[in-house]
């Protein structure tokens, strides 16, 4: 088995079209068709079901396809620490981000990481909360953030930013009447949220605010990013529900922060890390987090 047989079976298993595929790679689809040939030998097994009309992944060809993509990503981790290494950096800290973590929080703390540990790498890759804690189990991340604590065994949660929840409000509304909104109230309007398959904590913090009331929600939209959520709020569509410094980093200048009136659960970041003893660098990277104080978000919880 050799690289250019996972390529193209990762080329063909997401596309699921033998010609885009070989468009996609840059090659003939007989040479395409001989690769997967020569990997289904190699495996002792099927991996695509192809007829005329469609083509399409076996339950083995499932199966390898949850794992060929961290062998790339491993690849590329080694191609990284090399150059890392040749252009002086002694360390490094993978990093992996989900559910749309507060920028000002992590830039605020970035920007600190680079100035009081210069020489240690940081890399930092946007996947989804299952990739994430997969990442982590399989040594592809040192470390992540998520909105979520809900980790599973071998992993550690640990809350370390906390971000008052707002309503995005499009400006001239008639909710702006109010200095605090009641949930109720909210409830009585479309809103767009986050798509819980991409913003999976975030998703869980939120449900738990809607649930306070027996009130079924209009969600109008689901969203991969606050910058469209925004969008949408500014042209009018609905409200959103995000947390404070997300409104206050938004381009949208016709959007409107308002706290939920009563008492509501801030949105809480998590550090999530491997439960073992972590590394001298990741060791510094956790302590300087809990020495970090972000009054725009509320604050950081000593770890």
């Amino acid at each position: 088995m050799e690289l250019r047989h996972l390529r193209c079976f990762l080329a063909v298993a997401e596309e699921l079209h033998f010609a885009r595929a070989a468009e996609r790679l840059h090659i003939e689809q007989s040479p395409l068709s001989r690769a997967i040939k020569e990997l289904e030998e190699d495996l002792g097994a099927k991996l695509f079901v192809r007829t005329t009309r469609s083509t399409s992944l076996t339950r083995g060809g499932k199966l390898f396809l949850e794992h060929v993509p961290r062998v790339f990503t491993a690849l590329q981790q080694a191609r990284d620490s090399v150059r890392a290494a040749a252009n002086g950096f002694h360390g490094q800290l993978r990093i992996a981000l989900s559910d749309g973590v507060p920028p000002a929080s992590f830039s605020t703390f970035l920007a600190l990481c680079r100035e009081e540990d210069p020489e240690t790498e940081i890399r930092v890759s946007e996947v989804s909360l299952a990739q994430q804690i997969t990442g982590l189990h399989n040594d592809l991340y040192d470390v992540g953030f998520a909105r979520s604590g809900e980790a599973g065994d071998g992993i550690i949660a640990e809350p370390v930013w906390s971000d008052p929840l707002m309503v995005a409000v499009p400006a001239r509304h008639p909710l702006l009447a109010y200095k605090r909104i009641p949930i109720e109230e909210v409830l009585r309007f479309p809103l767009v949220l986050g798509d819980p398959l991409v913003c999976e904590g975030y998703s869980r913090q939120i449900e738990r605010v809607l649930r306070q009331v027996d009130q079924e929600p209009l969600i109008v939209e689901r969203v991969a990013s606050v910058d469209l959520m925004m969008t949408l709020v500014a042209a009018g569509f609905a409200l959103g529900l995000t947390g404070a410094s997300q409104v206050a980093c938004s381009r949208e200048l016709s959007v409107v922060g308002r706290p939920l009136a009563g008492k509501t659960p801030p949105l809480t970041t998590y550090l999530l890390r491997p439960d073992a003893s972590p590394s001298e660098t990741l060791a510094r990277f956790i302590k300087r987090i809990g020495t970090l104080g972000l009054a725009a978000t509320g604050g950081a919880v000593a770890v």
